[in-house]
């Protein structure tokens, strides 16, 4: 399954629209077989807080694992909000190449 950020805006900022994207999610994920990857697309996000990351990445982290795929980005938002993210939860993302 690919989710795209994009979907939920593309200035992605706070800390309650993270939680409530998470929320919205959260019918689709519920049906996923436990071996299905799911994968994170950035692609048309301008602005990626670590607030809203924080309430929407680290659940997913939490409740997928290793499953959960970050795709490739070259936004440096993005880019600094998944190493702050990493940094504080002392927890990788896995990373598609």
């Amino acid at each position: 399954m690919r989710i795209e950020l994009k979907k939920f805006g593309t200035t992605l900022i706070s800390r309650q629209s993270g939680k409530e994207a998470f929320a919205a999610l959260q019918s689709t994920v519920i049906d996923i077989a436990v071996d299905e990857i799911i994968e994170i697309d950035f692609e048309g996000v301008i602005t990626f807080s670590p607030s809203w990351g924080d309430e929407f990445l680290t659940p997913l982290l939490n409740q997928f694992g290793d499953r959960l795929v970050l795709l490739p980005t070259s936004n440096p938002s993005v880019k600094i909000t998944i190493k702050l993210l990493e940094e504080i939860n002392k927890e990788s993302f896995k990373a598609k190449s």
